[in-house]
Formats: structure tokens, sequence, C-alpha cells
């Protein structure tokens, strides 16, 4: 990735973030802009989000994000327009990365234990 690329990414992150947030944000959720990944030719962005709605059913925000797309990115491009020629086609995906991370850290405890529970039938008969 070039520094254009990334400088440009983490301008779209703080950007879409605060949109989100401020017109695009149910009531009682929480959306986060965790990561934008830009294609080499600046004409794709796509946008892993974290949503945080307790007691709601988390996929009816993607939906509605994906459903209000056009308008989002009509609201970028008044932010950005004088940083670039062509607006960034949006693409939007749910980052499943603290997921991932609750999996291997449940992973390395279930190790944990099974090794600690060899460890200890070895020590007895030491004794």
């Amino acid at each position: 990735m070039s520094i254009r690329t990334e400088r440009l990414g983490s301008v779209i992150k703080k950007d879409l973030g605060e949109i989100l947030q401020r017109n695009y944000q149910p009531a009682g959720t929480f959306i986060t802009v965790t990561q934008v990944r830009m294609t080499d030719d600046l004409s794709i962005a796509k946008v892993y989000l974290s949503v945080f709605s307790p007691g709601r059913d988390e996929s009816s925000v993607y939906t509605f994000i994906d459903d209000h797309q056009d308008e989002i990115r009509y609201e970028l491009a008044g932010r950005i327009k004088n940083q670039v020629r062509r607006i960034p086609e949006l693409f939007f995906y749910e980052d499943d990365t603290a997921e991932y991370v609750n999996k291997i850290e449940n992973l390395f405890d279930k190790a944990r234990n099974d090794s600690s529970g060899k460890g200890d039938s070895g020590t007895d008969a030491k004794d």
C-alpha cells in the first residue's frame, strides 16, 4: 500500500465515522469505522464497521447502511472532493476482529488447561 492510499484511507475513515454516527446511527446503537482499505487506483474503499447494539439485531443496521450507501457516498464527496479526482465506491463489511480475538483466546485457554492438567499428574509422581 502506498502512502497516498493509506492517507486517503485514514481521511475516509475519520469522515465516514462522523457521517455514520451523526446521520445513520439508530438510537441505542454505536457504529465505529474500524478500518478502510483502498484499492491502488483509489476507486474502491472497503469499509469495515463494528456495530454495538445491545439487545438488537446488528444485521438490520448493516442493511440500513447498505440501503443508504449512495447518500453516504454523496456526503463523503462533500468532504473529500478537493482531495481526490473521483469519489471512491464504498463497500461496507462487518468487522469480525473481536469475534476472531475471542476465538483465539478461547483456544489458548483450552490449550493452557489441557497442558496444566497433564503437568499436574507428572508432578504427583515425582513427590
